[in-house]
């Protein structure tokens, strides 16, 4: 093993062996300090070990772990931290109780690992507000899994690039509140439908390079608080049906961008959507655009219809005085903003 780097904090002679300690202190007196412990790319026969009791950003990652339990994060230090790194290990499975310990763990990195299954008592005594899965091997996660301590904070979820085919749903029937889940990143997994999130404050949610077959009424169905929604790079021929949009009441932000087979089915399409502002439509089927979209999209902003070309919505006054009744024609105006850079840079 190296041998130990040199010291970088007042905690340094409490640092493991081949790990790195170090203490950012601020306030008026330096009072307060926050310590970051870097034990990553140890060798894995000496994991669990010991840290000081004051670490609260702790890097285990790149160690090979294969499991991950009370035995691994045991001893007094791993109360503390309120960031925990375990991604770029060999993880497999996690114990229910892995994580009891850690009191004060806020945000947790499990990303690129191979992990296949999820308990689903993983995080219900963490007060966890970010949770990153990604790049693993799930194939079924169930929704109430994100039950955490939060005591209603925001959680926000990556799950994206691993081999999701269904999600299991929160049901009200339980009694329990659903995850306070307010983003989640479903993207580059193997959904062929839009799963059941009813019940969940989602304000963020990416579905992209998913095999989506087709967008129907009720797929958004509980989800009016939505912001901001993701569908680009859909595998397959998706189709977009007729008010498959329409529970979107709260959507500003659409991206249908990357999906060259998608297909105009008309405007009815976008029935719903009144609070849109942008909207993505670069390397779709879905251009040119009707003009008689703007009447299904009042809020609407902005298009993006690929190769730098960015529309945005005019209106048109008409004459004074303005007649009862009137209604000001709308119309898009494009331009080339890849163009307009280049000029812009050639000016002097």
């Amino acid at each position: 093993m190296l041998p130990a780097p040199p010291c970088r904090g007042p905690c340094c002679c409490c640092c493991f062996p081949g790990c790195q300690c170090e203490v950012e202190t601020f306030g008026l007196f330096d009072s307060f300090s926050l310590t970051g412990g870097d034990c990553s790319g140890l060798d894995p026969h000496i994991v669990p070990v010991p840290i000081p009791l004051d670490i609260a950003h702790l890097d285990l990652s790149s160690n090979r772990l294969e499991t991950v339990n009370e035995s691994v994060l045991a001893g007094p230090g791993y109360t503390t931290p309120s960031i925990l790194d375990l991604s770029h290990n060999l993880l497999t499975s996690l114990s229910p109780t892995a994580f009891s310990r850690l009191r004060y763990l806020e945000s947790l990195d499990l990303s690129h690992n191979g992990l296949a299954t999820l308990p689903n008592e993983s995080f219900t005594s963490l007060p966890l507000s970010d949770v990153n899965l990604s790049h693993n091997r799930l194939r079924e996660v169930s929704v109430p899994a994100f039950a955490t301590h939060s005591q209603g904070r925001a959680l926000h979820v990556y799950l994206s690039h691993n081999l999701l085919h269904r999600l299991l749903s929160h049901s009200s029937r339980t009694g329990r509140p659903a995850p306070t889940i307010q983003s989640l990143n479903l993207a580059w997994n193997r959904l062929r439908a839009v799963p059941d999130l009813r019940g969940l404050p989602l304000s963020y949610l990416s579905l992209d390079g998913n095999p989506l077959a087709a967008i129907g009424p009720d797929a958004f169905e509980g989800l009016a608080g939505l912001t901001h929604l993701s569908l680009g790079s859909l595998q397959g021929l998706p189709q977009l049906a007729p008010h498959g949009f329409h529970e979107l009441q709260g959507l500003q932000v659409l991206d249908l961008s990357s999906n060259p087979r998608l297909q105009w089915a008309g405007p009815e399409v976008f029935l719903g959507l009144g609070s849109l502002q942008e909207l993505n439509l670069s390397d779709t089927g879905l251009v040119p655009l009707p003009e008689r979209l703007l009447v299904h999209l009042p809020a609407l902003q902005s298009i993006s219809v690929g190769q730098g070309v960015q529309c945005r919505r005019l209106g048109r006054e008409g004459t004074y005085p303005r007649q009862p009744g009137f209604i000001p024609k709308v119309a898009l105006h494009c331009i080339d903003t890849q163009d307009l850079a280049a000029r812009g840079s050639n000016t002097l």
